[in-house]
């Protein structure tokens, strides 16, 4: 019961996200942080007012942090299927540029 939990900790921790769920955090922080620090900005310049232009722009932040930083279950939808780790000897006789290596 116990390994299990701690299974299931060890995998919500780990952190696997495959390469199509890296470009997409990319996109979505330059997009999104562009996005709040314009409204930030509007914001407080409109209202004449930086420390309300501040405080948007750190929820903000604090929010894409929350959407980005964690390994969410869509940022892993095309798992990368690496090559079983198999004894395999290396060839006996191996030419590369009419070099023999053995």
């Amino acid at each position: 019961m116990a390994e299990q939990l701690l299974d299931q900790a060890r995998d919500l921790f780990e952190g696997q996200i495959d390469f199509e769920g890296q470009k997409l955090v990319e996109v979505l922080v330059n997009v999104a942080l562009t996005i709040v620090g314009a409204i930030a900005f509007l914001v407080g310049y409109f209202l004449q007012d930086i420390k309300l232009a501040v405080y948007i722009g750190l929820i903000g932040t604090a929010a894409v942090f929350v959407l980005v930083v964690p390994p969410w279950p869509f940022y892993n939808r095309n798992p990368v299927k690496w090559l079983p780790v198999g004894g395999i000897t290396p060839p006996a006789n191996l030419v590369v540029d009419d070099k023999m290596f053995k």
